[in-house]
């Protein structure tokens, strides 16, 4: 929508299956006949199989609230909404932009807008929690988030809620609030979550979990010969072993992969997800992984030690540094590693994250990551004396001891 990318950069082409030796066939499933092992397309044909893997997606969540038809309300999920996101923008000239969800997809989609035409649009985010990115991040990195969106020129209404999107003329002309206020609109886009395409798996009659087909650590249906894989199954969190949706990038494309890996006779396990997440609003870079604090201790009960540690991208003797967040989670009873968050100005210490992850899929202590060692470069990392995740360990150590 920012005009960074063509539809076609971010699209498999066709070659790439017919090369690869694999008929493609542009047709809608209908029907799974698991009896005589059929499958019943669209278009009227049916073809047989030895095994199925289902890699259906999932669909943006639409809240019923009245106005949500009118012309003007969005979703995006695909490259067909952004570019009807992108013809509407383009044709009715609108300015007035009104953002329903403050996750990482509807602030991207803002910030990328709002730099694409500094000073144009007049953007309003809408969240029902009290800060952005709820899911990713706690309060302290949260309010910081916020006030920066706010210095960039966004209107950011937290703790606040849609009841109606009005309209005239069969348009939308702004959305109305809880609290009675208005906000004039030319353009809303609803992101408040997305939902698993579960129809042809119901049909079937395979399990179906809390979030999506359920299935086990091989990713096998209730059905041996169905595999399923990506936004529509149910995933298990790594640490709480619960249900989650987690219909992110990195579960989806490992998934495709163990699916395969399963198909050629494989026994790897799906190790479960942390919901490890990126995203990059203007000049800032967030990411996260596990469990934040408030999720810890009001959703599963864990008492908790965190610390945060300030850190730079470069040593302090060298010029142009920028400053980088930390903030670590562990569980207080075992001492394990149960969540961490960043927040960067710079984009290189936002990918620690990833080694945030690893740290808690071994099971690391308090006491294994004060003995972390990283490698460093005055140009590339902070010094050794001040690496943050050691740091924020070492301070964690000691408020256990309090």
């Amino acid at each position: 929508m920012a005009g960074l990318a063509t539809a076609d950069s971010i699209t498999n082409p066709d070659k790439m299956f017919t090369n690869a030796g694999i008929n493609l066939i542009k047709a809608r499933a209908t029907r799974v006949d698991t009896t005589q092992k059929m499958v019943a397309l669209s278009d009227g044909r049916e073809i047989p199989y030895d095994k199925i893997v289902l890699a259906m997606g999932a669909s943006p969540v639409v809240p019923v609230i009245e106005g949500r038809d009118l012309d003007g309300v969005f979703t995006l999920r695909a490259v067909p909404d952004a570019e009807k996101i992108m013809g509407f923008l383009e044709q009715r000239k609108a300015k007035k932009l009104v953002f329903i969800g403050a996750g990482f997809i509807s602030l991207e989609m803002a910030t990328l807008l709002s730099a694409s035409r500094p000073d144009y649009y007049d953007i309003t985010v809408i969240g029902r929690r009290a800060h952005p990115l709820p899911f990713m991040l706690d309060t302290e990195l949260g309010v910081r988030v916020q006030e920066y969106l706010i210095e960039k020129g966004l209107r950011m209404k937290m703790g606040e809620e849609v009841t109606k999107i009005l309209g005239q003329d069969g348009r939308v002309s702004g959305v109305e609030l809880t609290t009675g206020e208005t906000i004039d609109a030319d353009m809303v886009v609803l992101s408040v979550g997305a939902r698993a395409n579960l129809e042809l798996a119901k049909d079937i009659g395979l399990e179906i979990g809390r979030f999506g087909i359920k299935v086990n650590k091989f990713l096998e249906t209730s059905n041996p010969d169905i595999l399923a894989a990506g936004d529509c199954v149910d995933k298990e969190h790594f640490i709480t072993k619960k249900a989650v949706p987690a219909q992110l990038r990195g579960p989806a494309v490992i998934q495709g992969r163990l699916a395969a890996k399963r198909l050629a006779g494989y026994e790897i396990e799906f190790p479960g997800v942390l919901n490890n997440m990126a995203v990059k609003l203007f000049d800032k870079t967030i990411a996260a992984t596990g469990l934040t604090e408030v999720q810890a201790q009001d959703i599963e009960g864990f008492e908790t030690v965190s610390a945060m540690v300030d850190s730079r991208s470069k040593h302090g003797m060298i010029q142009g540094f920028k400053p980088w967040t930390i903030k670590l989670v562990f569980h207080k009873d075992t001492q394990k590693l149960i969540g961490g968050q960043i927040l960067s100005d710079n984009q290189a210490p936002a990918k620690e994250i990833d080694t945030v992850n690893a740290l808690i899929l071994g099971g690391k202590t308090i006491a294994d990551l004060t003995t972390l060692m990283c490698a460093g470069h005055p140009d590339c990392s902070s010094e050794p004396s001040l690496e943050p995740i050691a740091i924020a360990a070492e301070q964690a150590l000691q408020k256990l001891r309090k």
